[in-house]
């Protein structure tokens, strides 16, 4: 169930700061801003589905949203995992305004709501605005592109550490212990692995030396993991 929120000084912040306006100048972010709607929605409910009209597109705030679509079988695949600060639903603005994907919040979540109509229309009266936009469907095409060569190039247990070794450095303190930003069964669907498929690499991966404790990970030898 939605609950529309106040926008307080800590949104701004991730929407200044977002993919979406970091770098715009002040006077275009305010009109970016002028109407969004800012709510919250618990975990599991569906943001949209695939084949239903899309009248906006959101930045999360806080949480984790997947993108996920449903097999005739009724088997679901993840197609993406998008976090605070990134954008998604924007796509169905120019594929005739009807979602490709379903949407559901994978934890408590709060979204920055904007609409298709105002949005068309900033982008028509500024470029930079479009060019953002613009941006942001290019970097989710490579992103798309880019897990399809992984699928195709890397093993379950190699997608697995690859996945930590860039956790790992993203940290960027020298800190080899961390936690898993998500549950695994969202993080399975990251890395397009079923959850059996999960579980034995995290198994084999503890044989070069990562341990696991629920979303705690510690690495105990970063280079034994890159040769997997």
């Amino acid at each position: 169930m939605n609950k529309a929120l106040r926008m307080n000084f800590r949104d701004k912040e991730i929407l200044q700061s977002s993919k979406l306006l970091a770098g715009l100048d002040g006077a275009l972010v305010k009109r970016a801003l002028d109407g969004v709607v800012v709510f919250s929605t618990e975990a599991r409910d569906v943001l949209f589905r695939e084949g239903e009209t899309a009248v906006c597109f959101y930045v999360i705030l806080s949480g984790y949203v997947r993108l996920y679509r449903i097999g005739h079988d009724g088997k679901e695949a993840d197609t993406a995992v998008f976090g605070p600060g990134e954008v998604f639903g924007q796509c169905a603005m120019f594929l005739g305004d009807r979602h490709t994907f379903n949407a559901q919040a994978a934890e408590p979540v709060t979204l920055a709501r904007f609409d298709y109509a105002r949005m068309r229309q900033l982008m028509r009266e500024e470029p930079d605005f479009a060019m953002a936009i613009t941006r942001i469907m290019a970097q989710h095409l490579d992103d798309a592109r880019a897990n399809v060569a992984n699928d195709r190039l890397h093993t379950a247990p190699q997608r697995v550490a690859n996945y930590l070794l860039e956790l790992c450095a993203a940290h960027g303190n020298g800190s080899d212990t961390f936690r898993l930003p998500y549950q695994k069964s969202l993080l399975a669907g990251k890395l397009g692995l079923a959850p059996e498929a999960l579980s034995r690499a995290f198994s084999l991966l503890k044989r070069s030396g990562v341990s696991i404790r629920g979303r705690m990970i510690h690495i105990h030898d970063a280079e034994a993991l890159k040769r997997i």
